[in-house]
């Protein structure tokens, strides 16, 4: 039993979580229980709803799968304010980039402890979540809790969740910066803001859906649409070029990977 569901903290990821357990009827409003100083519209949303919106210690004492969604940078503070309050059984499922099972567990007074790096689209129940968790028990509490929200990859080695934060978790920010920055070109080009806005999303949108139900390599796809010296083969000349986007992606990446370890020294 997973259940109550105790959200330290309801921000943006937070909110997304608690947006696509209701929307998926995985767990029941009266199964959350909620503590944030400056509650969001997902979290009043949930209040409403029957959730239980910042509790007395009696209600966080029956927690018995807590949800750490706070900033990295304040994770410390909340756990020295809350972990008294809690159930020794408790499991902490913690969502904070970058900080480190054991010091998570020694926080929170030695309990078991899951590390998860889920993707906003949980929302809607196309998430994807990173786990990695050394108890059974923590790691079966973990896909307990995202396995209604999309897809769920464990991860067997506790320092993938560096490269797993940056290769997933940060990586619908990429894209969005991707298609912010093809529909400016398409203005530049000549199109309209309307038109290119509509053109870029759209296709964005449908050549991921076509990824998603082909089965096929990105690669593959790729071929199936550039001709030899046409269109396509110009501009990807561009963006796979010696200082193009595979370049460009593999010093993101790196970027991502080197803060992730510095938000948990």
């Amino acid at each position: 039993m997973i259940t109550p569901i105790l959200m330290l903290g309801a921000g943006r990821m937070g909110g997304a979580m608690l947006e696509g357990w209701l929307a998926a009827g995985a767990f029941k409003a009266s199964d959350l229980i909620i503590c944030d100083p400056s509650p969001g519209p997902a979290a009043l949303a949930a209040g409403q709803a029957g959730a239980n919106l910042n509790p007395s210690d009696a209600e966080t004492a029956a927690a018995k799968t807590i949800v750490l969604a706070v900033k990295p940078q304040l994770w410390r503070d909340a756990a020295a304010e809350i972990s008294p309050r809690l159930a020794a059984d408790a499991v902490v499922v913690s969502i904070a980039a970058g900080v480190k099972a054991e010091d998570i567990a020694s926080a929170f007074a030695g309990r078991r402890v899951a590390r998860a790096m889920p993707t906003t689209a949980v929302a809607i129940g196309q998430g994807t979540a990173s786990i990695y968790a050394d108890d059974p028990v923590a790691r079966a509490t973990a896909l307990a809790l995202f396995q209604p929200l999309g897809v769920v990859v464990p991860l067997a080695d506790e320092n993938a969740m560096h490269a797993a934060t940056a290769v997933s978790g940060s990586a619908p920010a990429y894209l969005y910066a991707f298609i912010e920055s093809l529909e400016a070109a398409g203005i530049t080009a000549g199109l309209s803001p309307e038109d290119a806005r509509h053109l870029a999303r759209s296709t964005v949108t449908g050549a991921a859906a076509l990824l998603a139900a082909s089965g096929d390599e990105p690669t593959e796809l790729r071929r199936q649409v550039t001709s030899p010296g046409g269109t396509t083969e110009a501009a990807l000349n561009v963006l796979l070029g010696n200082k193009g986007l595979q370049v460009l992606m593999r010093e993101a990446v790196g970027a991502a990977v080197r803060r992730s370890k510095e938000l948990g020294a």
